[in-house]
């Protein structure tokens, strides 16, 4: 038994698809229909083999419900090589920042931003060397 991928519910496929692909380099492992007439698509993280499966419903489905933040789902976490760089790459192709990076005890660069349907995405990275530069807080 273990975890084998996350799904979520999104609006749109295309945009979402982009955001996670190009923003935050996962890449499609397959796709497919839902005996509903809903479409989903399984990405993985190249590095972990984690996997996220981004689901679209037709409008008329039970399923095509707005995801509402803070209900349930709180966020998803990645481990990049630079936060700061990747929330500042994320904010250029129009992702809303929720939290501007700070660096946790000397050790870890956070900050959150959302996806394109408001879910919020933790960015961290790992302080190299000894000693941590100062930053934000």
């Amino acid at each position: 038994m273990g975890l084998i991928y996350t799904g979520i519910r999104v609006t749109d496929l295309d945009r979402s698809l982009r955001f996670y692909c190009d923003g935050l380099g996962l890449v499609e492992k397959s796709r497919g229909t839902m005996s509903h007439g809903g479409t989903f698509v399984a990405l993985e993280d190249p590095t972990t083999h984690a996997e996220l499966e981004l689901n679209v419903y037709p409008p008329a489905s039970r399923f095509a419900v707005p995801y509402s933040v803070g209900e349930g789902l709180d966020h998803l976490g990645f481990e990049v090589e630079d936060a700061r760089a990747t929330i500042e790459r994320l904010r250029a192709r129009g992702a809303k920042v929720a939290i501007e990076p700070w660096l946790e005890r000397h050790r870890y660069w956070i900050g959150f931003v959302e996806d394109p349907d408001g879910i919020w995405i933790e960015i961290q990275s790992t302080v190299p060397g000894p000693s941590a530069p100062s930053g934000p807080s």
